[in-house]
């Protein structure tokens, strides 16, 4: 009893102690904020690497694709037995985006991806990350008529809706000019019957029309949704090699206010950018949206390819916070895509495709599936590469767990040193309480008994400093984003910028798991750190203890 009784009278008295103890309290506090960060981070970046990528993905090298996936589907069935729960095949292209934004063509290399709307999202989550709300239930290639991400601030009016209203303005502005033409034409056929005296002053006027024009189209461009929104005019912007194709021929009896071209699904950064505005606040700005139309130049599947020149239009937007995936990727009717490439047979009408993707049920072992993929489709028979979602991304799950594994080594070395300060502090107090401990001994204390009480101490302090430590960290990261705001107030720089990161809070995931393990490295360390003094404590002789000066 008298051991407890003197480890608290120490802790209660000696003020150096708080300094052991809040070096500990600051190391275990500094570790769970840091991996309950990380872990959030990377969960985060795991949902959304694994919200478009499936569980399997077998892809074909060849350029005219992987025949008759039905077949293929059969056979994967057959091997893997019961624990698929969702298949999809796809087609993946490289492309060519053209987008007309205020009379210049922007041009983005994309992946374009052939998908059949009923069952990808058995494979994925690609319709959550979709901003129109019904498109998220099931995904449509069809133009809406309004109700685009309703809850996003400064989103430009889309659907048919902006559609019509566009088109209207077009038509609207091409008579204008076809009459300022006209104008123009008929005072130039006049001004050939004037006299010569005469000819300057309808060059005058010729010029007076021409400028008044133009400063009406000006005018009319001011508009509201005017349509610098006015859509994609691509076609002068084009060269003439660019406007052929299956267009061509449609060109005099399509009408954009009642039809649209293939519907296609952009990933939100291939049509935007995030900047800055005058009041320092991050805005998105679009260079096309659902309802304008675009083109996609790609490769057909031929023996010998060809550029294929298509029109689409805009039907939704795809953000799932990866820019890997939301500056690269547009998505199509898988059946349209087909048939544009010529990847249909057109004798035996058997499809092709180049993508198989695979969702196995929970718990299923990915890579043993894989490998029996790979054992019948061996890569010196077959063009195909077939690889789990963590082997794509392998290197980059990689880096982020040497990421937290360097972290914790580092913070933990702060408590490591708050372990040095308490090994000093408890020497100090071996010196300090000589002829105390010679009175114990003297008094029937055993060395057991004395070493005891050093011990206790030490434990004391590592079980109160990282008690501390952890409620101050579940505190801390409990209003993480609080602080964070504060932070930003007092120092005028943002802590996460929005332009980087596609997040609007800090993730943050607390694991019981870490918590253990932190709590317990910090009272190890602060108990071992003990260690010494107490031995040091025991070996002292009552008599040379007692005569201690």
């Amino acid at each position: 009893m008298y051991r407890l009784l003197l480890c608290f009278r120490y802790l209660r008295t000696r003020y150096i102690a708080l300094a052991s103890i809040i070096s500990v309290t600051l190391g275990v506090a500094t570790l769970i904020v840091v991996n309950s960060v990380m872990a959030g981070f990377s969960a985060e970046m795991h949902e959304r690497l694994h919200g478009l990528a499936s569980d399997i993905l077998i892809e074909c090298h060849a350029s005219g694709g992987m025949p008759d996936p039905d077949a293929h589907l059969e056979e994967i069935r057959r091997i893997v037995g019961d624990d698929i729960e969702g298949a999809s095949v796809s087609v993946h292209v490289p492309s060519m985006l053209g987008i007309d934004f205020n009379g210049q063509l922007i041009t983005r290399h994309v992946n374009l991806v052939g998908i059949d709307a009923a069952t990808y999202d058995t494979v994925s989550q690609f319709g959550r990350y979709l901003i129109h709300p019904e498109n998220q239930k099931q995904v449509e290639f069809n133009l809406r008529e309004s109700g685009f991400a309703e809850n996003r601030e400064n989103f430009p009016a889309s659907g048919w809706h902006y559609r019509r209203a566009r088109v209207a303005y077009e038509r609207a502005l091409d008579e204008e000019r076809a009459r300022v033409e006209a104008m123009n034409r008929e005072v130039a056929r006049l001004s050939n019957t004037l006299p010569q005296g005469t000819n300057e002053a309808a060059k005058t006027d010729d010029g007076l029309i021409e400028d008044e024009a133009l400063r009406s189209e000006t005018h009319n461009s001011d508009a509201p949704e005017s349509l610098a929104a006015a859509g994609p005019l691509i076609r002068p912007l084009l060269p003439p090699e660019l406007n052929g194709g299956a267009t061509d021929g449609v060109a005099a009896t399509f009408d954009p206010a009642t039809e649209q071209y293939p519907g296609i699904i952009l990933g939100i950064s291939t049509c935007s950018n995030k900047l800055r505005d005058e009041a320092g606040n991050v805005r998105d700005h679009y260079y096309c949206r659902p309802g304008d139309d675009i083109r996609m130049m790609f490769p057909s599947a031929s023996e010998n390819p060809k550029v294929l020149n298509q029109k689409f239009t805009v039907v939704d937007l795809y953000e799932s916070g990866m820019s890997e995936y939301d500056s690269t990727f547009a998505f199509v009717r898988l059946d349209q895509l087909q048939e544009f490439r010529g990847m249909i047979d057109p004798i035996s009408g058997v499809k092709s495709v180049t993508t198989i993707q695979l969702k196995l049920i929970e718990g299923a072992d990915l890579n043993a599936v894989r490998d029996a993929l790979r054992k019948r489709f061996p890569p010196d028979q077959f063009a195909y590469s077939i690889q789990t979602w963590r082997d794509m991304q392998g290197p980059l799950l990689a880096a982020v767990r040497l990421e937290t594994t360097i972290l914790n080594i580092l913070l933990f070395l702060i408590i490591a040193v708050a372990g040095f300060g308490i090994l000093a502090t408890f020497f100090m107090i071996v010196v300090e309480k000589t002829r105390d401990i010679g009175t114990l001994k003297a008094l029937g204390a055993s060395g057991s008994g004395v070493m005891s009480i050093f011990l206790s101490y030490g434990l004391l302090l590592g079980i109160v400093g990282s008690g501390v430590g952890l409620l101050g960290g579940i505190l801390f990261v409990d209003n993480i984003n609080a602080i964070a705001g504060v932070i930003e107030r007092l120092t005028g720089q943002e802590v996460f910028d929005p332009t980087v990161y596609y997040f609007t809070e800090i993730p943050t995931i607390l694991n019981p798991f870490t918590l253990v393990w932190v709590m317990a490295g910090a009272v190890a360390i602060a108990t071992a750190a003990s260690v010494l003094p107490a031995m040091r404590a025991a070996r002292m002789h009552p008599v040379t203890a007692l005569r201690f000066e």
